[in-house]
């Protein structure tokens, strides 16, 4: 039977690993040793688990959508991470990535940020812990997510604009990486996603899991049965998506779909479709899938989300991929957009554009009737309303 999990090397298959330069070694070393023993800990789950009941609002809601339901001829529900304090699922992971820190006597928090909802997640518990925090974000998508921008910066934190690249996730990730390498003894850097040098992919998927065992716990009560037919959630590092499918990666019972961003189309040259077109790779500390030239130059990614615009994986979701686990579907931004308005329109939930991808990918898939289907609403829309009011007046085609 395939192995799913990670194994003691830090890899998910040939996927993971932890490639770092020398003057991180020890930081990432000294969380490898640590991560495991502080989570597993009396203190630390109480400590988590009352932030995550008081502070983040959980558990959040299993919701049975009528009209997705009725449009696919099955029971769809939706996983309404976007309820959570903050308004998405990353507030799961930043609030236990810093109790980690604090345990390992951290004092200041550095941490990467492409749509802004980690950097508003990473600063919201940092203000709670009152320590300080650089949030580095590519100027390209300073521009396009300015409501949490100004959210970061109430909240205390120092926004860092990037000019390097294309200026959004993959370089603003380059430059916490340089920051880190520049304050290794006192920084903890809160990676956003399930990419990173192991420990990271496996410490936010583990923080991202109270997702799937919420799901566990919901359906029995719902369905009579603690699992689904099928689980939909999209990529782009790939920790909702983690999250979602934690507890169920052995359980062939369950069909996993994941949606990544196509842009305008994964051959068009303005994608981020990093499955599709991906090969295999080092970036940003860990060997995984990655849009890169034939001289393993790093592509540009491309996406009308500003989360999902990065060009490689995490590696779990590689693994996932190249073993036929998840089927991955490249939705491109018209998709996205159209199954945004319609659910806005339908059931009053305006989606962040991130998890409208997995949204759109409930139409590529064939459903029975009797069929039981749960998709997580990975963050709110407030954040993409300037992207959403300049397509709102007119046919989405492009």
């Amino acid at each position: 039977m395939q192995n799913y999990a990670i194994d003691e090397k830090g890899y998910y298959g040939e996927f993971g690993g932890a490639y770092i330069p020398e003057i991180l070694h020890k930081c990432v070393t000294d969380l490898k040793e640590a991560y495991l023993r502080i989570m597993e800990s009396e203190s630390f789950r109480h400590d988590l688990e009352r932030l995550l009941r008081d502070y983040a609002g959980r558990p959040s809601p299993l919701y049975r959508s009528e009209h997705l339901s009725r449009r696919h001829g099955c029971r769809i529900y939706l996983k309404r991470e976007d309820l959570n304090h903050t308004g998405a699922h990353k507030i799961n992971n930043t609030i236990g990535q810093i109790l980690i820190a604090r345990e390992m006597g951290k004092t200041r928090i550095i941490a990467e940020t492409g749509a802004g909802q980690h950097g508003v997640a990473t600063a919201t518990v940092c203000a709670l812990m009152r320590m300080p925090c650089t949030v580095y974000m590519g100027k390209t998508d300073v521009e396009r997510q300015q409501v949490n921008v100004k959210k970061m910066k109430l909240l205390g934190a120092t926004v860092t604009p990037v000019t390097s690249g294309n200026m959004t996730l993959k370089d603003a990730t380059n430059e916490a990486i340089r920051d880190w390498c520049s304050h290794p003894s006192d920084t903890h850097y809160i990676i956003g996603s399930t990419i990173g040098p192991h420990p990271y992919p496996d410490m936010v998927a583990r923080l991202q899991s109270v997702i799937s065992r919420e799901i566990r716990e919901q359906l029995l009560r719902e369905e009579g049965r603690n699992y689904p037919d099928a689980l939909f959630a999209c990529v782009g590092g790939g920790s909702n998506a983690a999250g979602t499918v934690y507890h169920y990666l052995d359980d062939e019972r369950v069909r996993i779909v994941l949606a990544e961003a196509g842009g305008k189309g994964p051959e068009s040259g303005k994608s981020a479709a990093t499955i599709h077109l991906g090969r295999q790779g080092v970036l940003h500390g860990c060997k995984t899938l990655l849009m890169q030239t034939a001289d393993g130059q790093i592509m540009e990614p491309y996406s009308i989300s500003a989360g999902l615009d990065y060009p490689g994986i995490g590696p779990v979701h590689a693994h996932l991929a190249s073993t036929g686990r998840a089927q991955v579907f490249a939705v491109s931004d018209a998709e996205a957009l159209r199954a945004a308005f319609d659910l806005t329109r339908n059931e009053g939930i305006i989606p962040a554009l991130e998890s409208a991808h997995a949204l759109a990918a409930l139409e590529k898939v064939p459903f029975s009737p009797g069929d039981v289907a749960v998709l997580t609403l990975s963050g709110r829309g407030e954040k993409d309303l300037a992207t959403y009011f300049e397509y709102d007046d007119e046919p989405v085609s492009r």
